[in-house]
């Protein structure tokens, strides 16, 4: 069994995971927590609710997932090897069903659907009809595929499949926002306006519109279908024929603390996937190494093509040591857990401001 990035494993206790990236050991996967039903979990936040299906669910938000698996579900963690350390995980016996995003958007898409299925295909016809892409190279996430999305309030989650589909979607989205035929979320976006909470001690939230803005996969529609506005994203994730299994090669992972640089950003190639991975050339950094600092690894949604190649970035994470069958080197990793506002990634122009 093969997971990538956006699965969702469900358990028998109809605790729903979503799998974290591509590196992940045999017949399992490294996840996070993302939705438990009304009969393990009730959350205070009203935003987590999540009540159009015959069950309630509430999603979890930031570390939230960690912790409610450790403190009541510890049997969903899993070993990992190069870091030596548990994290949040399930193996194939334990999992009674997987939702692939590809997949459910096909069964969405010949289904009779309501009104928010009536939007998402809108928004299908708009994309495929202003580029070369077919609706295949598409998934649903999140609510939707869950079946638990209320066509009052929930939004369309997307996963967009490839590298090369995923820059002609961002070509065709610019093209759909400047004709109006789709709006970019965060034009004329204030922070005033959500998130209302902002943690974020290193990054401004004034500066948070901005960056969204300029990746373009965060949209709007206008539906006729809803008689209102939705938001759309599109969530890129890897082809399986571009998927680079790391976790077989890596021998050992050395977590040595929190570091903060500067860096030449020389690739954005990978920076829509999770993780983005930023190949970058050291400037300077607050301690010394001795070896080449080769990459900044962000597992933090916030950071998702937030920088582009030829930019000088300020990167604050944890530096790890990397042994792997073809050599030790250096990151810079961004990631949930303690410690997780502290972290920053943004041009360096923007830091110094």
């Amino acid at each position: 069994m093969r997971f990538r990035d956006r699965d969702a494993p469900v358990t028998g206790e109809g605790l729903i995971f979503r799998a974290y990236g591509y590196d992940h050991p045999a017949d399992a996967c490294f996840c996070d927590l993302e939705y438990a039903p009304e009969t393990v979990y009730v959350a205070d936040n009203p935003r987590a609710t999540r009540d159009g299906g015959p069950v309630r669910y509430y999603k979890f938000y930031f570390d939230g997932g960690l912790r409610f698996v450790r403190e009541r579900y510890p049997q969903y963690q899993l070993q990992h090897g190069p870091l030596r350390r548990a994290l949040v995980g399930v193996e194939r016996g334990q999992i009674a069903r997987v939702v692939r995003p590809g997949g459910r958007l096909e069964e969405l898409m010949r289904a009779d659907g309501d009104s928010l299925t009536e939007a998402l295909e809108e928004v299908l016809s708009l994309v495929t009809d202003a580029s070369s892409l077919r609706a295949g190279d598409f998934g649903v996430f999140g609510s939707l595929a869950h079946g638990f999305h209320n066509p009052r309030y929930s939004d369309i989650d997307l996963v967009i499949y490839g590298a090369r589909q995923l820059r002609e979607l961002r070509a065709a989205l610019a093209e759909l926002y400047a004709d109006g035929a789709l709006r970019n979320e965060f034009d004329g976006w204030t922070a005033e306006m959500p998130p209302a909470h902002w943690s974020f001690a290193r990054y401004p939230k004034e500066l948070y519109g901005w960056y969204q803005r300029r990746k373009l996969i965060y949209g709007a529609h206008d539906s006729r279908a809803l008689g209102r506005a939705v938001k759309v994203e599109f969530e890129p994730v890897r082809k399986w024929s571009e998927i680079r299994n790391e976790y077989g090669s890596t021998r050992r992972i050395e977590e040595l603390g929190r570091v903060e640089a500067v860096v030449e950003v020389l690739s954005d190639e990978e920076a829509g996937f999770m993780p983005s991975i930023y190949p970058v050339e050291l400037r300077e950094m607050d301690r010394d190494i001795d070896g080449d600092l080769r990459r900044v690894v962000s597992y933090v949604e916030e950071f998702r093509l937030q920088v582009e190649a030829g930019e000088d970035a300020l990167v604050r994470g944890n530096l790890e040591l990397v042994e792997a069958s073809d050599g030790r080197f250096y990151q810079i990793a961004l990631s949930y857990g303690p410690g997780y506002f502290d972290q920053v990634l943004v041009r360096r122009q923007d830091a110094l401001r």
